[in-house]
């Protein structure tokens, strides 16, 4: 078979299980070495102690499959281990050309009932460890293109989520730090792009720990059957953005579970209204706005997630 990232060089952090271990091993499937980053805490809220085994394990699955991996267990929340992993995969492949974050935790709790570090804990490991690593990936890139005179290979794919798309109750920080990372996407793609570089990122919908609650009324195929929320169906879209193919993708978001890939749409003005005067006064506000609002089916404001049937994910 083709292999379209042989010669190439990825990181992939939450690595260890999930989605982060499906994807890892989709893009040494298709040629590349890659760098497996998990700090192995046990707790999908990121409790218990750290361990290197969940990365060293997947790192020795590519490997005996014949591809190219080492473990990395830096916690990517933390600036100065991210930095480490970018060095680390650099000093080991000579450089840096995939960079795919998915490490993440759960702290899920209603927003009158959160607490300070609930919401902290879980902002820092998705959009700060997202930062992190684009942070130093990015000057890397944006170093070899200065040296080289032209635009070199570099591809980042984030992970949010559908609860970013659609809401989700119980999950203010994960929202949250979810819409900040398309934030980030968007801005990393405008600002990398002259140097070679596409940001974009997946609304990936699958069956792991992180999302065990949300799919636990969702049974399993039969024995040999075909289940739509594997990891697995997911990790074929990351290998695409994260291939040459995808240099004319970029600053987007993609919803993606089983055999379906969903492109999002950037927001877009529903309705305009104008004051007769200089500006608006209250009751004028109230004359244009209630109507307008009073006569939408409650949720419309949540259209793109309603017309592609999606859900929290």
């Amino acid at each position: 078979m083709p292999l379209p990232l042989r010669g190439l060089s990825a990181i992939v952090t939450g690595a260890g299980r999930g989605l982060g271990r499906a994807e890892a091993l989709e893009l040494a499937r298709l040629g590349a070495a890659v760098v497996v980053n998990d700090y192995g805490r046990p707790g999908r809220d990121g409790s218990g102690a750290a361990s290197a085994g969940p990365a060293e394990e997947a790192a020795a699955e590519i490997r005996a499959a014949g591809g190219a991996a080492l473990a990395h267990t830096g916690d990517v929340s933390d600036f100065e281990q991210a930095r480490d992993l970018v060095e680390s995969a650099v000093a080991a492949y000579g450089r840096l050309d995939i960079l795919v974050n998915n490490a993440g935790i759960l702290r899920d709790r209603m927003v009158f009932s959160m607490t300070e570090e609930e919401w902290d804990s879980v902002l820092r490991v998705h959009l700060k460890g997202h930062f992190n690593t684009t942070r130093f990936a990015a000057a890397h890139w944006r170093e070899r293109s200065k040296r080289a005179g032209r635009p070199v290979f570099g591809r980042i794919v984030n992970t949010s989520s559908e609860a970013f798309l659609a809401g989700s109750a119980g999950q203010p920080n994960y929202a949250a730090a979810k819409g900040g990372i398309v934030g980030l996407t968007t801005s990393t793609a405008l600002a990398l792009a002259r140097y070679g570089v596409t940001a974009n990122a997946i609304c990936p919908r699958a069956r792991t720990r992180m999302t065990e609650d949300v799919f636990a009324g969702v049974e399993r195929p039969a024995e040999g059957g075909l289940d739509p929320l594997a990891p697995e169906h997911v990790a074929p879209l990351v290998g695409y953005l994260a291939s040459p193919a995808a240099a004319h993708v970029n600053g987007q978001l993609l919803v993606v579970h089983g055999g379906m890939v969903a492109v999002v749409e950037r927001p877009r003005v529903a309705a305009v209204f104008d004051s007769k005067q200089d500006t608006f006064t209250y009751d004028e506000l109230d004359a244009a706005l209630g109507p307008y609002y009073a006569d939408r089916p409650a949720g419309e404001t949540f259209a793109a997630a309603e017309v592609l049937g999606l859900r929290r994910g």
